[in-house]
């Protein structure tokens, strides 16, 4: 895919930059497109923390290449975030201020009378009334819409980053599937006109109070889990019945009233914005006297889920597996991310490791990542190949696989080795293409 045009950033040292303050990867995305839009962009971040994001997201190639080069035009310019907000607000004039909720240090967050400790350095300091506030992060429900009301300025807002696609973060955000935007003053979109050009490439946007937004966040990220889970429960029923839970999927994504997204059964869900959008539900529901017995079940299907493929891989060798040696497609959350955040890998990893079983993985993107985390596991084999001595395995586990590249169904065959795909990537013809045996999610041979 072609990257759309953007406008050659502005060199006016007259300009106010767009201050940014926080090192997740949507800041970095937000960052790198201001500058697209053509402003100057301040950084704020932790700079260990920041270099640690731009290790872990190599993958972004497209992200990395558009960062270094504003660096080096120093239309992004990074600072160290000091430990009081007091000292960004009063350094230099800005043309909007965008905070990542999740980013800000400990300092920053204390409270004063229940009130975090930065929005009351805001308030006393001399950035003038009409400078824009924006909003991000995922968080308790309210939090942000009490933010908005502490703060003593009327032209606040939250922007949610549901529309972010690990792979394709700069993209997905130039060209928004979903612009949603809460407002403290109604009305007022106008007055953050650096945003208009992303609005306006949205292909669906909502703007509204902010507590609204906010809460459509968490149904929308909450609905996607459940459905997940949903399908997971289904592909255990599945296997008792000897259907093919793919199949299913294709069926029920036909009826208009469901859709075909997030059907996919598997090893469940992981990453960053899903786990955490479960978790600051649990923690919002926790103080209220609201049953929530479905989202419970959610977490806790996910969770179970990411154990399953594990347990099929034990009863398939009833038991006797100590010493073995396997080979791992895949270690990322999801195929075409670098990412392993709450991914399957690292379970399955543990409960192999238990029995003395060596893994080689083959983790694309991920490897950096995987490596940095276990570097002193002997058990552990990055390998560069996915076939690379896959004579040597008693079976390979299958957990992110990009749909684009095609499975060696016949270096598979040569070697003869049960298969046992937690992301179900297998087709139902190549899985009758075996000669050995295989085992999905809610699929069999």
């Amino acid at each position: 895919m072609s990257m759309p045009a953007y406008v050659k950033p502005s060199n006016s040292s007259e300009d106010n930059p767009c201050v940014i303050i926080g090192h997740s990867i949507d800041a970095i995305t937000t960052a790198t497109v201001m500058v697209s839009l053509g402003n100057k962009v301040s950084l704020y971040a932790n700079q260990q923390e920041l270099e640690h994001t731009l290790t872990n997201y190599k993958f972004e190639y497209q992200q990395q290449a558009l960062w270094q080069l504003y660096l080096n035009q120093q239309s992004i310019v990074v600072q160290p975030i000091p430990e009081q907000a007091t000292e960004v607000f009063t350094q230099q004039a800005a043309s909007l201020y965008w905070v990542f909720h999740s980013d800000l240090p400990e300092t920053w967050c204390q409270n004063s009378d229940n009130k975090p400790a930065w929005v009351t350095q805001l308030n006393e300091s001399q950035v003038p009334s009409q400078t824009p506030i924006i909003l991000s992060g995922i968080s308790t429900l309210g939090v942000f819409a009490d933010i908005a009301d502490y703060c003593q300025r009327p032209w606040v807002y939250y922007v949610p980053f549901v529309f972010l696609q690990d792979g394709s973060a700069y993209l997905s955000m130039l060209s928004p599937k979903l612009w949603l935007m809460g407002e403290k003053t109604a009305d007022s979109i106008d007055k953050v006109a650096v945003l208009q050009p992303l609005i306006a490439q949205a292909q669906r946007s909502y703007i509204t109070d902010i507590a609204t937004i906010e809460f459509s966040r968490s149904a929308i990220m909450s609905m996607l889990a459940t459905r997940v889970s949903f399908m997971n429960e289904w592909s255990r029923l599945a296997d008792s019945q000897g259907v093919d839970i793919q199949e299913v999927a294709d069926i029920m994504g036909l009826d208009t009233r469901i859709g075909s997204s997030y059907l996919q059964a598997g090893w469940g869900f992981g990453g960053t914005t899903l786990p955490a959008e479960i978790k600051a539900l649990q923690q919002t529901l926790t103080h209220t006297q609201v049953d929530h017995r479905l989202m419970q079940a959610v977490d806790l299907i996910n969770n179970d889920q990411k154990e399953l493929i594990f347990r099929k891989f034990w009863q398939y060798f009833d038991g006797a597996i100590e010493n073995k040696q396997v080979s791992i497609w895949g270690a990322s959350y999801k195929a075409g991310s670098g990412r392993t955040s709450e991914a399957a890998i690292h379970p399955l990893l543990t409960l192999l490791w238990s029995y003395n079983i060596t893994t080689q993985v083959y983790a694309s993107e991920a490897e950096s990542e995987l490596a940095g985390l276990y570097p002193d596991q002997p058990l552990l084999q990055i390998i560069e190949n996915p076939t690379e001595q896959l004579a040597n395995c008693d079976a390979l586990f299958v957990l992110s696989w990009p749909e684009t590249k095609r499975l060696p169904i016949s270096a598979l065959n040569e070697v003869v080795i049960p298969v046992f795909d937690a992301q179900n990537a297998f087709t139902k013809d190549q899985i009758q293409s075996l000669t050995g045996d295989y085992q999905g999610i809610g699929r069999s041979k």
